[in-house]
C-alpha cells in the first residue's frame, strides 16, 4: 500500500499575502498533528545542486573501503566524516541497518569555534578524492538549513509563538546533512529492513527524494504504508525533540526503509537526510501552551544537547 502524505507549497508562505501565509500555517500545522509527515514543494533547495550533490555522493561510496574508512574518526561517534556498514541501529534493535553513511553538520568560522563547544561541534572531514564534493556539501548544508529555518517559522506560528521563536535555536544549531548508501543486497538477508522503525532525534527533517523507493511509515491504524513524493518535493517530518516540545502535540512518526523486491537486490539505494538540531543549550522543556487537563505534561525537562547524547548511546553510535 503506497500513501500520498499530505503536500504544502511552501511558496505560499515565504511569497503569499497574509491569507495565504495563514491557509500554509494551517495546513501544515494540521498535517504534522495527524500524519508527521509532509511533501514540500517550492522549497527553496536547487534541483541541480541536489542532482550535483547526488553525482559527488555516489562517487564518495564508489571509492574502495580502505579510502573511505581513511574518513571513520571513532571520537567523533558518526557525527562527522564516514561510518561504515552496519555500524548502527534503531533504538531497541540490536539488529545494525544495511547502510553507510557520510555525515557533515555545521560550519563555523574561526571566531565562532572559540564559542562553541568542540565536543559538539567537531571540524567536518575534507575529502581530498573528489575535487568539489566539499564545496557542494557545504552549499547544500546551507540552503537546508534556510528552508528548513522558514518551516519552522509556520511551525512557530501554528503553535501560537513569535515567527521567529525557532530562530536564537537554530543559528549555528547542531544539524546534520547525512548521505546514505543502502548497499546491493548479496545474500539472504537477516532482516527485511534496510532501516529499522525509529524516530528521528531533531526538531524536523528534510528529505530530498531518495534514488529508489523504500520509506515507509507507520500509520495510527498500525498500517505500514509507502511514501511517495514527486522528484520537485522534499519529504519533512517531526523529530522527537520537536515532539517532545509540543507535549505530543506535533507527532514524530514511526518509519522505516524497506528492502527492495528480490529482483532489485542488485541495486543501491541514495538518500540525504537532513536533520535539523537546534543549539545543545535549547530547553525541550513542554510549551506551557500545550499543556492542559486533557494533555498533561509527558515528559521530564531536558536540553537539546542532553537528549541528544543519550539517543547517540541508544543508537549504538557513542559509547
Amino acid at each position: 500500500m503506497v500513501e500520498t502524505i499530505p503536500v504544502v507549497d511552501l511558496a505560499q508562505f515565504l511569497n503569499g499575502d497574509e491569507k495565504t501565509k495563514l491557509c500554509f500555517v494551517e495546513q501544515l500545522g494540521k498535517a504534522y498533528e495527524t500524519v508527521g509527515f509532509v511533501a514540500v514543494k517550492n522549497h527553496t533547495i536547487p534541483s541541480e545542486l541536489i542532482q550535483k550533490l547526488y553525482d559527488f555522493v555516489q562517487r564518495f561510496f564508489a571509492l574502495p573501503l580502505i579510502k573511505k574508512e581513511k574518513y571513520d574518526i571513532p571520537e567523533l561517534s558518526g557525527q562527522r566524516g564516514y561510518t561504515s556498514f552496519g555500524k548502527e541501529h534503531a533504538k531497541g534493535s540490536i539488529a545494525p541497518d544495511l547502510k553507510e553513511f557520510f555525515q557533515y553538520g555545521q560550519i563555523l568560522s574561526e571566531e565562532e569555534k572559540k564559542s562553541f563547544s568542540k565536543a559538539d561541534y567537531p571540524d567536518n572531514i575534507t575529502v581530498s578524492e573528489i575535487p568539489g564534493f566539499n564545496e557542494t556539501i557545504e552549499n547544500a548544508f546551507r540552503h537546508f538549513e534556510t528552508s528548513g529555518a522558514a518551516l519552522l517559522r509556520a511551525i512557530a506560528l501554528y503553535l501560537r509563538l513569535e515567527e521567529n521563536y525557532f530562530e536564537p535555536f537554530i543559528n549555528k544549531g547542531n544539524s546534520i546533512l547525512r548521505c546514505i548508501h543502502y548497499p546491493p543486497i548479496t545474500q539472504e538477508p537477516k532482516s527485511a529492513i534496510r532501516s529499522e522503525q525509529h524516530e528521528d532525534i531533531n526538531l524536523i527533517t528534510l528529505l530530498v527524494g531518495a534514488s529508489a523507493d523504500g520509506l515507509q511509515i507507520l500509520t495510527r491504524q498500525g498500517e505500514w504504508v509507502g511514501v511517495t513524493s514527486l522528484p520537485e518535493q522534499i519529504v519533512v517530518n517531526v523529530g522527537d525533540m520537536l515532539q517532545r516540545l509540543t507535549n505530543n502535540k506535533l507527532k514524530s512518526t514511526t518509519h522505516r526503509v524497506v528492502n527492495p523486491p528480490k529482483e532489485l537486490w542488485h541495486t543501491s539505494r541514495f538518500s540525504m537526510p537532513f536533520f535539523l538540531h537546534p543549539r545543545s543549550e535549547m530547553n525541550l522543556a513542554c510549551l506551557d501552551n500545550c499543556i492542559d487537563v486533557t494533555h498533561p505534561k509527558a515528559y521530564e525537562d531536558i536540553t537539546a544537547g542532553g537528549y541528544l547524547n543519550e539517543r547517540l548511546k541508544e543508537i549504538g553510535l557513542k559509547k
